[in-house]
């Protein structure tokens, strides 16, 4: 199940979904924090789905992304606000499917994971102004938890 965290930056977003993780049947597998607002935008999809080798200049080997790497468990992705609309519409996917593409990829990857996504920002306002995607806003406010 999704779980979509709001609250301010500093009131412990990553410990409570560190927590959720921990009481849930993926405990045992990984948990993997990315912060949306830390990375380059040309960066983001790399760091998520990873890439081939060639895929880009300076991508000299195959590289696993997140996603990847949170298999059997819980992917934390923090600042989801700040998420492009490009790679929303590919977080999308991911979450309807079970598969990606690594970048410059042709096989699909296929993942179990479970999205607990954290924002300061209010969504529904994104949503309105059309900087965050209905769908995606729906399919990750699942479970919503206000700190």
């Amino acid at each position: 199940i999704t779980v979509l965290i709001n609250g301010e930056s500093g009131t412990g977003k990553e410990l409570v979904a560190h927590a959720l993780h921990r009481h849930s049947p993926r405990a045992s597998s990984p948990f993997i924090a990315l912060n949306m607002a830390a990375i380059p935008k040309d960066l983001m999809e790399s760091e998520l789905f990873g890439h081939e080798k060639g895929a880009f200049t300076g991508a000299a080997n195959q590289r696993r992304g997140r996603f990847e790497q949170a298999d059997g468990g819980t992917l934390f992705l923090d600042e989801i606000g700040d998420m492009p609309a490009d790679t929303q519409t590919r977080l999308l996917r991911v979450l309807a499917d079970g598969e990606f593409y690594r970048v410059g990829g042709h096989t699909p990857v296929k993942v179990d994971v479970r999205i607990i996504a954290a924002t300061h920002q209010n969504l529904e306002n994104l949503v309105q102004a059309g900087k965050f995607r209905e769908d995606l806003f729906h399919r990750l406010n699942v479970i919503r938890i206000h700190i």
